[in-house]
């Protein structure tokens, strides 16, 4: 599956525990990652400063559901809001 077009579910709703450029404590849960652009895209997506968590991180049906929606809800229901 390829990442759904304006979603941004995974850079806003989970928390990173390890640092991010700009955000060395890393992200908590429901807080938009500073990277994240107006046009809902990564802004360091291709840089080796990206977190390896967030490299590691592959949309999949199964945790990105059918819609914007439903990623936003799986991914809340598996941080435990």
């Amino acid at each position: 599956m390829k990442c759904r077009e304006k979603c941004g579910a995974c850079c806003i709703v989970i928390s990173i525990s390890s640092p991010i450029p700009g955000m060395p404590n890393g992200k908590p849960a429901g807080v938009r990652c500073i990277h994240l652009t107006d046009d809902i895209r990564c802004a360091i997506f291709n840089s080796p400063d990206r977190p390896r968590v967030c490299d590691g991180f592959k949309a999949e049906p199964l945790i990105c559901g059918n819609s914007t929606e439903e990623a936003f809800a799986i991914l809340a229901e598996l941080e435990g809001n």
